[in-house]
């Protein structure tokens, strides 16, 4: 296993990556029922910086015996509201001291620089445990009043209560790995459910660290229960006969999977999926605004994000001028180790996500793409991707159709605002999309025709635990963050009382 001693972490980071690292179920770190280990790689070098425990079906059995125990007989369900808001906000309390930690286990772990994580990842974290904190004691039912015609006379009081869905299996992603535990865990807490939680194998240790947190702030045991490994403690929460809902996020190809997997019991499930989404500019945006902006939409976390501006259409007027300066923003990029303060973007996550995206990039140009700066992976260590610029693309190219989830921005002209719309809606997904423009009805006309669950406005990737977050089409569904994500966890069960009884 490699030292961290040169990589410049600090002294708490390196004694956490150098510990046994286990499964958390109920309230004890066990390892794996096989026994099995897996390395932990830091993407950056390709050097092995720790091991996770590889937790296997009979883990996931053992986790879900402890969320339902916790659910059921646990005090977990019978605290009061604001005893669980105390208990959220008190993680969200120890994150924050944690803050710099966090920011370095995510740079060592996923790739992505320390100052990134932390002034991102950790900060919008720490929101949504507060955020959420706020509404264990909001979930209110309402009275309805209601008429029966077909027993005249009678009386009755009708209303509803808002409760836990149950136990829980969220399956997460290695693009994020702390900040998609929180978009899952703060709401997951807030209503009472409990929870079998599954980190992305590429990127347990943050999910790890948290759960040690999660124990320190009073949670009790068995509400969170963290496994670890691959595909297959996945595949056995998607089919577990007593998890009562699913919530993923994640490609949509392994969404599908988890839709067929879920059927055994009808299991709820709420799916953040994939995207490829269009970033439109304008003739008449403000050019020194929408340039760095399209680079933002496209390079931030490395390309390897969901909602990433990867299709860049650009009225014919300034065309030459935006891609120009995209593609010099792109130039201008550091690449490098996570750790390192004048790193701007890191390593793709795994050897096998650069491969992706270098396939990706050798099928567009064999196409008859052009990279106007990048095109090819970058160094001789770690999983490096140059940022790229492509043009001279058509709309059947793979790069195109297909999410590379890499920093790679396909470009394409466009004449009249009437002709982008149908292209930019051309697409098998739906999450995000982006609008530069200094006419305010235009900006909203072309907002109400893009069929994304997002869209930005003169700016892009700006998130708020306020904001609800999801997609249409084959992106997903239901709705992260914002009150509509207590939909995901709750039940509504209407009560009837006869008053003349």
């Amino acid at each position: 296993m490699s030292s961290l001693t040169g990589k410049g972490a600090s002294a708490p980071v390196q004694a956490f990556f150098n510990r046994r690292h286990r499964l958390l179920i109920g309230q004890d770190w066990v390892d794996a029922a096989s026994g099995a280990s897996f390395a932990v790689i830091d993407p950056a070098t390709g050097e092995t910086v720790s091991q996770a425990a590889d937790g296997g079906e009979e883990d996931v059995n053992r986790a879900v015996r402890a969320a339902r125990a916790a659910f059921e007989s646990g005090p977990w369900r019978d605290l009061k509201p604001s005893e669980r808001s105390r208990l959220i906000w008190k993680l969200a309390d120890l994150l924050e001291a944690h803050a710099e930690e966090f920011a370095e286990i995510e740079s060592l772990d996923n790739g992505k620089p320390k100052r990134v994580a932390l002034a991102s990842d950790v900060a919008l974290s720490i929101e949504m445990f507060r955020y959420m904190a706020g509404w264990p004691t909001k979930l209110e039912g309402t009275t309805v009043p209601i008429s029966v015609p077909y027993m005249p006379g009678s009386r009755f009081l009708s209303y509803t209560l808002r409760e836990p869905v149950g136990v829980v299996g969220q399956i997460i992603p290695w693009n994020f790995p702390l900040l998609m535990a929180a978009w899952k865990l703060g709401p997951a807490l807030a209503t009472g459910c409990t929870v079998v939680l599954k980190p992305a194998e590429q990127t347990p240790m943050s999910a790890l660290r948290l759960g040690e947190l999660i124990l320190e702030a009073g949670i009790p045991p068995g509400v969170v229960n963290i496994v670890t490994g691959g595909p297959v403690p996945g595949a056995a929460i998607a089919a577990h006969p007593d998890v009562d809902k699913v919530a993923f996020t994640g490609s949509t190809e392994v969404g599908k999977l988890i839709v067929k997997a879920a059927a055994g019991n009808l299991k709820k499930l709420t799916l953040e999926l994939g995207g490829k989404s269009p970033n439109v500019v304008y003739a008449d945006a403000d050019l020194d605004l929408a340039i760095p902006g399209a680079a933002h939409a496209i390079f931030f976390n490395h390309g390897q994000c969901c909602n990433a501006g990867s299709r860049l259409y650009i009225q014919e007027k300034v065309f030459d001028r935006v891609v120009e300066g995209v593609a010099e923003v792109a130039g201008r990029i550091r690449l490098g180790p996570g750790l390192d303060p004048q790193t701007q973007m890191g390593p793709m996550v795994s050897q096998e996500q650069q491969n992706t995206v270098s396939g990706y990039l050798e099928s567009g140009l064999a196409a008859g793409a052009r990279a106007l700066v990048g095109g090819k992976r970058c160094g001789e260590r770690g999983y490096f991707v140059e940022p790229t610029v492509l043009v001279d693309v058509q709309p059947d190219m793979k790069v195109v159709r297909e999410e590379i989830f890499g920093p790679v921005v396909t470009a394409m002209p466009f004449r009249e605002p009437e002709e982008v719309l149908p292209v930019a809606n051309d697409t098998i997904y739906g999450l995000a999309a982006g609008v530069w423009t200094r006419d305010i009805g235009k900006a909203h006309r072309t907002a109400a025709r893009l069929r994304a669950g997002s869209v930005w406005i003169n700016c892009y990737h700006v998130f708020d635990a306020a904001l609800p977050f999801g997609g249409y089409k084959q992106s997903g569904w239901g709705r992260e963050m914002g009150h509509d994500v207590l939909n995901n966890y709750t039940e509504v069960k209407a009560v009837t009382v006869n008053l003349d009884a």
